[in-house]
C-alpha cells in the first residue's frame, strides 16, 4: 500500500505572500480613510493651585491681578470683581475687565516692567458655569484688534492661575 503524495520528498510549503500584502494594504487604506484629524483646542497657559500658598519674591511694583467671579446657587454669574472693584455681571463686565487689563498692561509696558512676570489670578466660585470662567480667561488673555486688516488677537497676560478653593463659610465677596 502506497501513501499518496509520498513521492514528494521534502517539498517545502510556503504561505502565499500576495494575499497577505493585499490584506495589509486594505487595512492601511481603511485606517487612513477612517482617521479623523482634529485640531487641538486653544492652549491656555493655566497654573492650577497647589495645596498650600507659596510666597514669591516678585517685583514690588507689580500689583497682583485678581479677578473674582461670584455665582449664585444655579451657577449664573452674580458679580465680576477686578481688584475688588465691581464690574457687573453681563457681557459688559467682560468688556470692562478686558479694558482694565489693557490699561494695566499699557502702564506696565510704559514703565518698562517685564511682562514675563505678570500673572493673573482667577478666583471663581465652585458652582459657576464653566463658560463664565472661560470668558474671564479670554478677557485677561487678550483682545481682538479690528483696526488692522486682517484683524488680529493682541495678547495681554499669558500666565493665568486659579485661586485655591475657599473654606466653607469663609468666603467673602471681595
Amino acid at each position: 500500500m502506497k501513501i499518496r503524495g509520498s513521492d514528494k520528498a521534502g517539498e517545502k510549503i510556503e504561505p502565499q505572500m500576495a494575499p497577505m500584502i493585499d490584506v495589509v494594504f486594505q487595512l492601511l487604506i481603511f485606517f487612513m480613510l477612517t482617521l479623523k484629524i482634529i485640531e487641538p483646542e486653544g492652549a491656555v497657559n493655566v497654573n492650577m493651585p497647589s495645596g498650600e500658598p507659596t510666597s514669591s519674591a516678585n517685583d514690588p511694583l507689580l500689583t497682583p491681578i485678581k479677578v473674582r467671579l461670584i455665582s449664585n446657587e444655579s451657577g449664573q454669574l452674580v458679580e465680576l470683581l477686578f481688584g475688588g472693584a465691581p464690574k457687573g455681571n453681563g457681557e459688559a463686565a467682560y468688556v470692562a475687565l478686558n479694558k482694565e487689563i489693557r490699561d494695566y498692561v499699557d502702564n506696565l509696558q510704559a514703565s518698562g516692567a517685564p511682562m514675563d512676570d505678570v500673572e493673573a489670578e482667577i478666583d471663581a466660585d465652585p458652582e459657576l458655569h464653566w463658560n463664565h470662567t472661560m470668558k474671564a480667561i479670554s478677557a485677561v488673555r487678550g483682545h481682538l484688534d479690528t483696526s488692522q486688516n486682517p484683524a488680529r488677537v493682541v495678547p495681554l497676560i499669558e500666565k493665568i492661575k486659579f485661586a485655591p478653593p475657599r473654606e466653607e463659610g469663609g468666603g467673602t465677596a471681595g
